[in-house]
Order: C-alpha cells, then structure tokens, then sequence
C-alpha cells in the first residue's frame, strides 16, 4: 500500500490511561479556546490526516510553506496550519510550557506542548497563500481576520469533538485496513464540491479504468455562502453509494475540514490529504478549491507540475463538471 505522506502516520491520540494522567497534570494550566476550525485542525493532526504534522507549525515551517510550498526539511506542503492568539493572550504563556486547548465551551479537547511563539504579517500570508489581499476572498478575509501571535507545538488530543456525521467518519489507519480487506491495491480519492450528479458521474467511473476502488470523501463544514450544505451533500453520497456498483467499487468516509479556498495550493492540500487514507491516485477538476474568480479554471491542475515527488497521481478532468439544472 502506498506509504502515508512523510512517510509515518502521526498518532496523538491519547488512549484512556494516558488521558487520566495527562488531563490530571494539566489542572491550573493556561486554557486557549478554539473555534470550530481550529479544532478540526487538532484532530486531523492527531489522527494523522495531517501527517506529517504533529503538531501546529513553527516560524520555521511556515515561513517555508509560504515561500516553497514545502516544510524545511523539503517534503511538499502548501498550506499553513497554524493557531493564532491575540497578543495579551500569548503573553501568559511560556514556550517550554504545555497549554490546554479548549472548545467554545471551555471544556479540555487537548493539550498543546508550547514551543514558540512568533509574528507574522497577515497581508503576506493571505498574498502568497491566496494570491490575494481582497477581503472580498473569503479565504483572504480569514487570513486578514487572524490574530497577532501564532503558537507552534506538538500536541496531544483527548477526545474528538462531538459530530452528527460520526457514523461516516474514518481515519487513515481505519481506511487503510478497510481497502486492504477489499484487496484495493490502487485507490482513487475523490472529493465532491457539491451534490453528485450525472456530470460528476463522468469523473468518478473513468477513474475506475485506472484504480480498483472508489474513496468518496466529502468534506463537512462551515461553509462559504451559496455552498451545498453537509446534509444535502451526503444525502446524496448515500444515495449514490446505494447502487450496487458503487457499493462494490467505492468507500465513503466524511472528513472534517477548514476550506481555506486556496485554489492550486488546496487541490495539491487535498491530495496529501487523501495519500494519507490509502489513495494512489486523486481526481482533481476544474476550479478545485477556489472562490469566485480569483484563480484560472484549470491552475488547480497545473500546480502539480511543480511537485514530481507528491507520491499521488493526480487525475485531471478538464470539463465542467456543473449540475446543467442549476444553470
């Protein structure tokens, strides 16, 4: 089976004694609360969606991934996952020092092994991530929105955040033991912008030609205005997976992810991503990623000649790939 991205699955996931003796050291520790993102951002680092993470990043790494679009020590990453905290925040917290990472609600999802806090300016991330300062962008607009300091550090997670989409969530170890069982030797990730349909359909069975399985794996989250929402998406990946086609050749298995709307560098995101659950090959479409008109139709399929050493294969269709009846 193709090996994860880095090439080892992180785990830091805490089983039951280590969260007893950890969650008991951490009492009197500084507490940061987290946003729905940020959290998500935790887990898939914990379960290794994110490897080779470990942990949020550091001067070091970011400062690579914006110019590189590689971690320092050259492995391809394009995007920055970073925890931002206001200034008078950061300054009760000491690098070298462990953090508890809280929900809106205050209650302990992890802890964070602090080791460096640092600036950095908001206008060249969104510039280089994003291509643009346009608050317009609604990926811009967030980077613009980040607070003063970012803190970087492994961390460790206690538990998973309560989901309505629990029974379609899988890790990588869990999918990389389900295609195995299948006898899968070659996977096709596969991530739907919106409801399937018959133009999508067009994508999913030529992938087929060239891999034994299906990995549908939609994304649940907040999203930008105008998007389908989760439960419309899903129903009709249920829907779908109902045939019994699909339910031979394809997996379905939600992920919860922050879209960034990065356009060229998320599709290239995207596919790390799926290299991590088992995937050989992913299919990449027209606009992957994007946001309105900031990006060209087709620079999320042609960033990927300035990565040879992905380790996925990247599966282009160039057609439009649109409902005609949304039209």
């Amino acid at each position: 089976m193709i090996p994860p991205h880095g090439p080892k699955l992180v785990d830091r996931v805490l089983d039951d004694a280590q969260r007893r003796d950890v969650l008991e050291k951490t009492k009197g520790l500084p507490h940061v609360r987290l946003d729905e993102g940020s959290i998500s951002d935790v887990e898939n680092i914990a379960t290794g969606v994110f490897s080779p993470l470990a942990g949020f990043m550091g001067r070091e790494d970011f400062h690579h991934v914006l110019n590189e679009m590689r971690l320092s020590n050259d492995i391809p990453w394009t995007i920055p996952i970073v925890l931002d905290v206001d200034k008078g925040e950061a300054a009760r917290l000491k690098a070298g020092r462990d953090v508890v990472l809280a929900d809106e609600e205050g209650d302990p999802v992890a802890v964070l092994h602090l080791e460096e806090k640092y600036d950095y300016d908001r206008e060249e991330m969104a510039r280089k991530v994003l291509g643009t300062t346009d608050s317009a962008h609604p990926g811009a607009a967030k980077v613009l929105g980040l607070k003063d300091v970012l803190l970087s550090g492994k961390i460790d997670l206690f538990r998973e955040a309560p989901t309505p989409y629990g029974r379609f969530k899988l890790s990588p170890r869990e999918t990389r033991v389900l295609f195995k069982e299948k006898g899968w030797r070659t996977v096709a990730g596969f991530q739907p912008s919106g409801t399937l349909h018959l133009g999508r359909e067009s994508m999913r069975k030529p992938a087929l030609a060239f891999t034994d399985g299906l990995f549908l794996s939609p994304v649940v989250e907040k999203k930008k205005k105008g998007a389908a929402k989760d439960e419309v998406i899903l129903a009709s990946c249920e829907e779908h997976m109902k045939d019994p086609y699909w339910k031979q050749r394809a997996v379905m298995a939600v992920l919860q992810l922050q879209t960034r709307h990065a356009g060229p560098r998320e599709a290239v995101f995207h596919a790390l991503i799926r290299k991590n659950f088992g995937c050989t090959h992913i299919i990449i479409d027209r606009d992957r990623a994007g946001a309105g008109n900031y990006y060209h139709p087709f620079a999320a399929q042609d960033i990927f000649e300035e990565f040879p050493d992905l380790g996925i294969v990247p599966l282009f269709f160039r057609g439009d790939d649109r409902d005609p009846s949304h039209e």
